[in-house]
């Protein structure tokens, strides 16, 4: 492997403004570490080697003519494919997609290519972005660097994977129910869900537009601020789109580098732990809000009653909300069409032919929650538990600056293990839904190596509303005690890439 692509991003940041290294050399050497294991873990769907090429050449070119450029010019990234792309496929990790080609770009694909970052090709993912573990792609599963045959997380995988595998510094990924913070958690990366309307959702593949957010994925927590600060401020073509500035995330995660957690309150979620939860996954957990202590942190428990129903709540709002965007895939108008005598016959058979089993059960549990005679029983009195845990939240953080829990109740399970039991997979995400139910940010960082299995644990924090930059202060933070601890990054301690060569 080449040392090029084992910094982290603002290394190679700070690297290229040096002149000690070109964006076509940083790039090329991603590219080829693509090609040389991406066989074996499959983190993209596809590969954009001219165009990232070209965008390096003329980073580089730019450089030397003595122009000012952003911070992150010629560092290459990886885009989920859930994001519009103009001129590149883009699948939402659908068959009814196979092949489109997006006449416009996403707003935040706009800002990639402002910000002069040569992108390498578009990641793997869960079917419009539904399940937990990337096994539900139409373009088959990803797997996890650290173990093979294990899952990357979901439904952002891809952008994890691609990550732990050292095929990119930086990824994008969506967050609706965890699944940035989730696959950072089982990949040893970091996974950044911004407060809602926080980043531009538009031309972002919908799911459930009051839970969807897109946001940063890195190996450090630097490297995720100084990406969200690309993404992050308001578009006026996004209607939740907040009028505020971006946080001043990468100051905050300077901060927090010092490990100082003097007067900072931690508090720890009663309900997002105990029983369910791997011992190794607690054990870490603790250990980490022992180094929180010894650096002047104080812990308390809250406790969010609500949250126990968290999970129903959200996979009644989810699969409504998903029932009403995915309307819009008929085979009338773009992508996939399965021909019939009838449009409604050409309509009924593209989507059978085109949705994979999760989205077509998600779709037919949403389409049951909004019918008439059931709307308020079931999609109504979930938005009302959506209130309580709102107002748990509130009280909570009235106790504490940052809540905390384990991010994933395990390590990675392995390929397949889930696959037939959707009930035990949507149980992966319970620790990190209610923060898309309430709008708030949240983190997943490195917490270590589990014992039992060798394998990463995620430490997440979640923020109040609007307070991004609370979390890259307190996350910095335990991210500079967690790598004190155990001698470095986490990413520095994956193996060989499972046996992949």
């Amino acid at each position: 492997m080449s040392d090029l692509v084992r910094g982290t991003a603002a290394e190679m940041a700070d690297a290229l403004a040096a002149g000690e290294v070109t964006s076509v050399s940083l790039t090329q050497a991603h590219l080829d570490r693509i090609a040389a294991v991406d066989g074996d873990v499959h983190a993209f769907l596809h590969v954009d080697t001219e165009g990232a090429l070209e965008t390096a050449a003329a980073v580089d070119a730019d450089r030397a003519a003595g122009v000012s450029l952003p911070k992150l010019a010629g560092v290459p990234i990886g885009i989920k494919d859930v994001l519009v792309t103009k001129g590149l496929p883009t699948t939402a990790g659908s068959r009814i997609l196979e092949g489109w080609i997006p006449p416009y770009d996403a707003t935040v694909t706009r800002k990639v290519r402002e910000a002069r970052m040569p992108i390498l090709g578009k990641t793997n993912m869960d079917e419009f972005a539904m399940g937990s573990s990337t096994e539900h792609s139409a373009y088959g599963a990803t797997h996890n660097p650290w173990d093979l045959d294990r899952i990357p997380g979901g439904s952002g995988g891809g952008s994890a994977a691609a990550l732990a595998a050292f095929e990119a510094p930086l990824t994008i990924g969506s967050d609706t129910g965890g699944s940035i913070r989730q696959p950072a958690s089982v990949t040893g990366t970091v996974g950044v869900k911004p407060t809602y309307g926080g980043v531009s959702r538009y031309g972002a593949i919908a799911l459930a537009s009051s839970l969807d957010q897109l946001g940063p994925c890195g190996r450090t927590v630097l490297d995720t601020a100084l990406l969200h600060e690309v993404m992050g401020g308001h578009d006026p073509h996004d209607a939740t789109s907040l009028r505020e500035p971006v946080p001043g995330a990468v100051a905050a995660a300077l901060e927090g580098a010092s490990g100082d957690l003097s007067g900072v309150t931690l508090g720890v979620i009663k309900e997002l732990g105990g029983e369910g939860y791997q011992d190794g996954v607690k054990q870490r957990f603790e250990e980490a809000l022992d180094a929180a202590r010894g650096a002047g942190a104080t812990v308390v428990e809250v406790e969010c009653p609500s949250f126990v129903y968290a999970l129903a709540a959200y996979y009644l709002i989810l699969p409504a909300e998903a029932s009403s965007n995915l309307a819009k895939f008929d085979g009338v108008r773009f992508g996939l069409r399965v021909e019939r005598e009838t449009v409604e016959r050409t309509m009924a058979a593209t989507r059978a032919q085109g949705f994979g089993d999760e989205v077509k059960r998600r779709i037919i549990l949403g389409t049951y929650a909004l019918s008439a005679g059931y709307y308020d029983a079931y999609y109504g009195s979930a938005q009302k538990v959506r209130t309580l845990i709102q107002r748990d939240f509130t009280a909570a953080f009235e106790k504490a600056d940052v809540l905390v829990s384990p991010t994933v109740p395990s390590t990675p399970f392995k390929l397949g293990e889930r696959i037939d039991d959707p009930l035990a997979m949507y149980l992966n995400d319970v620790a990190t839904i209610p923060a898309n139910l309430a709008g708030i940010p949240g983190m997943s960082i490195p917490a270590g190596l589990a014992p039992e299995d060798n394998l990463p644990v995620g430490f997440q924090l979640l923020a109040p509303a609007h307070q991004d930059a609370r979390l890259y202060r307190v996350g910095g933070a335990i991210e500079a005690l967690l790598n004190a601890a155990w001698g470095g990054p986490l990413s520095a301690l994956a193996p060989a890439l499972g046996g992949a060569k």
